[in-house]
């Protein structure tokens, strides 16, 4: 008897292993950009992120979709909370990176799906079988030992696991009906003005670092953003 294996599952893990490779990438660049202050690589970030975005929803033929959700009310409120945790999400993690904290922004993750399950049982009215009581129950020891090694509290972490939680639950709250790209383009627009302002005072407070550290510089502040996009 043969066993057919389901296409999806292959694609599945081919897409998720190299979200987290580009993703566990992301402290090198940091790191590669701190000629530049944690505010203005976020800001190149929004920028560049945006101009990706746009471009995949002209190639896709997606405007009309994005008017749509900015048309009901329901999803832009939805839309709005994903933005604001979000763009706070970026700031904090760049931040801790550039700061030498890339282990406790790592433990930010490691929380999330914690505040994940916590939010979905509160807000969605998910279940949880006694097992995966116990099983979260380690989880939340294992942070609590992790944050006693410390000395401290871990505000670095629970800023990100709480902030990417809220995204996590606001993008479920639209259901599926704003696609990832549609979504991202949406939420990069809507920090764009918050980006241009940034822009702006690094400019008159002489302080903004693009173009001023040769081409490689600037060429990594875009391909952040880029790597963001995809």
């Amino acid at each position: 008897m043969s066993i057919q294996k389901d296409p999806g599952v292959g694609r599945g893990l081919f897409l998720g292993v190299s979200a987290y490779l580009i993703w566990g990438s992301f402290p090198l660049i940091i790191i590669m950009l701190s000629f530049a202050s944690p505010l203005e690589v976020v800001t190149w970030r929004i920028v560049f992120g945006f101009l990706v975005a746009a471009i995949l929803t002209t190639v896709t033929k997606s405007w009309s979709a994005i008017a749509s959700v900015f048309s009901n009310k329901n999803q832009m409120k939805w839309m709005i909370l994903a933005t604001a945790v979000i763009g706070l999400n970026w700031t904090v993690y760049v931040i801790g990176i550039q700061n030498q904290q890339t282990i406790e922004t790592a433990l930010g993750y490691f929380i999330n799906p914690l505040v994940t399950i916590l939010l979905a049982v509160i807000f969605l009215g998910e279940k949880l079988s006694r097992l995966q009581w116990v099983a979260t129950g380690f989880g939340a020891l294992a942070v609590v030992v992790l944050s006693f090694d410390y000395g401290r509290l871990p505000w670095i972490a629970l800023v990100l696991a709480i902030s990417f939680g809220i995204y996590g639950l606001a993008k479920n709250k639209l259901g599926g009906r704003v696609t990832a790209i549609n979504s991202f383009a949406i939420e990069s627009g809507l920090l764009m003005p918050l980006a241009i302002l940034q822009i702006t005072l690094l400019q008159i407070s002489g302080g903004l670092q693009f173009a001023q550290n040769g081409p490689w510089g600037s060429a990594g502040l875009i391909f952040f953003g880029v790597m963001t996009a995809i």
